[in-house]
């Protein structure tokens, strides 16, 4: 008689489990230790429970369990599993009405309600059959829903090993199933075949269309994608553009995995109104060095009728000497060159159309410098060769910055007794055209001695300094006044003190702690002419919160301001007691000067005023959805502002942000800056549900995304950047429209239309880089914050 299990006892009973499993032994002894014997420390054991991947080797090792309501069989051949039949080993579980399991060739047969769990891919069907351990066998008319996300039906599975699988007849597609027989997803990849193999992580697809809304619109005989996250070689899905300049754009780009440390991009792009570009661009990463190389190549563009061209190369790297003071040695490299003067306004997108995000080609200076650098103790090194390349435009031409060939640095900072000390040092020889700059070159020795001491409390600080600049300069022609060479001495002495007040507070019934800082800092250098010194590298600092309280009116070592002058300065902040996060902000500061400035910049006059303007600053970060952050500096004598800054920002949430930036400089400029990403369901009362970044704010969903840069002054647009996406769960739409100013006359327009096959590909031209450039804290409605587990997906 068959053995048989009532529906009262349909609890989880193991029948049958291989052989080479079957016995257990004791491992736990019931036995104390004598007292006094010394315990060994505890040991977290290891467990494959929740391992994400388990080896062929593991999964061997694990035992076979089977459920079911109604058993028969016979010991160590077969087992017969009748209703709600579960097979279970590691990472496989396979459910059926019936399930037949033969033990000698581990072959499982199932039908009726066939379900399998594998890793979190599930498959669903009438019939199957699969050795268990081999994962060999077939499944026919198989629904699957991947653990990617992606899901669909074929005529037939088959398993090749645990590891690879063909697909007959396959439909792909990431949106959600709805009820009802008459259901068809939005986009649909329809293929003759589909081959997937996890151990290269690569999926197959031939014979494949690619159908949205019915309408087929990508036939694709041949197409490999990943299968996750992992980088594999193929074509990318293809860009297209059209702006004002270029024409209509198409780029097919292919991506090359070389090695793990190893990969390249090659983008040709066809321009209808230029001709064709192309780019390339190869990476790789080495233990001790790591860089890019990138160029792209457009003969005969009919825009300038010569061949344009770019060069861009970054490289850091570590190199051990056979010395071991000398070891080891920081190496950098930085190369960008272009063809022409015009290629950073007819490229203005473009540093490497095969770009993986490296230095943009798109400015008017560009740096070419190689660096090694050394540090040991209290001292650091470097040598330095830099040279640039400058683009000229006939209507704004630019002074070139000197080239630096080459450039020594040395520095050694030590605490002594509570002291700080320092030294800089700093050999560089500046070139460049004496045409273009009008002052002869020369080879500059700078050194800057420093010692300091801070003598502090939690109420307040003190912190004298003293400073010793020495330069000597030796001239490739003569001054004015017919001297070769030049030197220069300047001590400085300043002192910073400030102290710091706190009281509890309470504004609009919420508990803050309070602060009232005032601090006060004085600088003292005396004057040593250098008004007939050629500038190769100073220019005024900025006037602002931070160089106000700073010794040098200048950057760069080729001017050191004469001072005695006394800055005063108040804030006072308001602070959350519980996680000391700033909600208030207010600050005045004001230069005091006791004597004139003479020292200034060629061209320049000196400075009389004994009162700077006052800079007054204010933030507002009330709660997390607001701030609010400004800088005015306010002329006393006129009683006008020289220039303000307004900034603020209004974000309730994911996907809701608006940004406003007001700018002004008296008779220079006067702009108006808005930024925004915002659902455009809210019109209407949708409000959608926040499912986290990268997840969007539900199905259905409109948004309206971009940046406004207005003139007023010329009252005209400089830059606009403006679009509409479309969620619509398993696809996204975007439509964007892109303005970029390239000189007083002209500028680059672009339209931008993309579709986005969730979990799949893209389509079109891409303005994500150009969204996440322009638009303060933007958010893509789709991107991965997670690998998925199987453990997401566990039965």
């Amino acid at each position: 008689m068959k053995p048989k299990l009532t529906r009262q006892a349909q609890f989880a009973m193991i029948l049958c489990a291989f052989a080479n499993h079957s016995s257990v032994q004791a491992q736990a002894s019931t036995a104390l230790p004598p007292p006094g014997t010394p315990q060994p420390p505890l040991l977290l054991k290891p467990t494959l429970q929740l391992q994400e991947l388990l080896s062929a080797s593991q999964r061997a090792a694990l035992p076979t369990y089977l459920y079911g309501e109604r058993a028969s069989g016979r010991t160590d051949l077969e087992t017969v599993l009748e209703g709600n039949a579960v097979l279970r080993r590691g990472d496989l579980v396979v459910r059926a009405d019936r399930l037949e399991h033969n033990q000698l060739d581990d072959l499982a047969k199932a039908s009726g309600n066939v379900y399998i769990n594998r890793a979190g891919n599930v498959y669903e069907g009438p019939q199957l059959e699969l050795k268990v351990d081999a994962f060999e066998g077939f499944f026919l008319k198989p629904r699957y829903q991947f653990l990617q996300g992606g899901h669909g039906q074929a005529d037939r599975v088959d398993f090749l090993d645990e590891k690879r699988s063909v697909i007959t007849n396959a439909t792909y597609t990431t949106c959600r199933r709805l009820p009802g027989p008459s259901w068809m997803p939005d986009w649909i990849l329809k293929a003759a075949s589909m081959t997937l193999d996890y151990e290269e992580d690569i999926g197959v697809a031939k014979g494949a269309v690619l159908s949205f809304k019915g309408l087929p619109i990508l036939p694709v005989p041949y197409l490999s994608f990943p299968l996750s996250d992992l980088r594999k070689s193929g074509f990318l899905p293809p860009t297209i553009g059209l702006d004002n300049v270029n024409g209509a754009e198409l780029t097919l780009p292919y991506y090359w995995n070389i090695a793990p440390n190893r990969d390249a991009k090659f983008s040709p792009t066809l321009m209808t109104k230029r001709g064709v570009n192309l780019g390339g661009e190869f990476r790789y990463l080495e233990s001790n060095y790591a860089g890019t190389v990138g160029a792209t190549w457009m003969p005969g563009d009919t825009l300038r009728a010569s061949d344009r061209w770019s060069v861009n190369s970054v490289y850091n790297g570590v190199v051990n000497t056979p010395f071991a003071v000398l070891s080891p040695l920081g190496v950098s490299v930085n190369l960008n060159r272009v063809s022409d003067d015009n290629h950073w306004k007819d490229f203005t997108r473009v540093s490497n159309s095969a770009s993986f995000g490296t230095s943009s080609l798109t400015q008017r200076l560009l740096a070419n410098e190689a660096k090694v650098s050394w540090a040991r103790g209290d001292f650091a090194a470097s040598v330095r060769a830099l040279k640039w390349q400058t683009l000229q435009d006939v209507d704004s031409p630019i002074v070139p910055p000197y080239d630096r060939l080459p450039q020594l640095v040395g520095r050694y900072t030590r605490g002594v007794g509570g002291f700080d000390v320092s030294v800089d040092a700093d050999h560089t020889q500046f070139d460049a055209d004496r045409n273009l700059t009008g002052q002869p070159n020369a080879r500059r020795t700078f050194a800057l001695g420093q010692v300091s001491r801070t003598w502090d409390s939690p109420g307040w600080f003190v912190r004298p300094k003293l400073q010793l600049h020495a330069a000597q300069y030796v001239f490739d022609a003569p001054l004015s006044n017919g001297a070769t060479s030049a030197s220069r001495a300047v001590p400085t002495f300043s002192l910073d003190s400030g102290m710091v007040f706190e009281r509890e507070a309470s504004y609009f019934g919420r508990d803050l702690l309070q602060t009232l800082e005032p601090r006060l800092f004085y600088v003292a250098t005396p004057f040593r002419d250098q008004n007939l010194l050629p500038n190769y590298d100073s220019g005024a600092t900025d006037f602002n919160f931070a160089t106000i309280y700073t010794e040098n009116a200048f950057v760069g070592n080729d001017r050191i301001s004469d001072n005695n002058l006394l800055t005063l300065g108040l804030s006072t902040r308001l602070l959350d007691p519980k996680d000391g996060a700033e909600v208030a902000r207010l600050g005045i500061a004001q230069r005091l000067r006791l004597e004139d400035q003479l020292i200034t910049l060629p061209g320049g006059a000196p400075v009389v005023e004994r009162f700077s303007d006052v800079l007054l600053g204010a933030g507002l970060s009330w709660n997390p959805r607001w701030s609010l952050d400004s800088t005015v500096q306010f002329n006393p004598k006129t009683e006008k502002s020289t220039r303000a800054t307004i900034g603020a920002r209004y974000s309730p949430g994911n996907y809701r942000v608006i940004t406003a930036a007001y700018r002004f400089q008296r008779e220079a400029s006067e702009q108006l800056d808005i930024g925004w990403q915002w659902p455009l369901n809210d019109l209407w009362g949708d409000k959608g549900q926040d499912l986290g970044p990268g997840r969007g704010l539900g199905e259905g969903q409109w948004y309206s995304v971009g940046r406004l840069n207005f003139s007023l002054a010329d009252r005209k647009l400089v830059d606009a950047v403006i679009g509409l996406e479309y969620d619509a769960g398993c696809w996204l739409a975007r439509f964007v429209v892109e303005q970029l100013q390239t000189s007083l006359a002209s500028a680059n327009q672009r339209i931008m239309f993309q579709l986005e096959f969730v979990g799949f590909a893209r389509v079109g031209a891409n303005p994500l880089k150009s969204l996440k450039d322009n638009i303060p804290r933007y958010q893509y409605l789709r991107e991965q914050t997670s690998t998925p587990s199987r453990f997401s997906n566990y039965d």
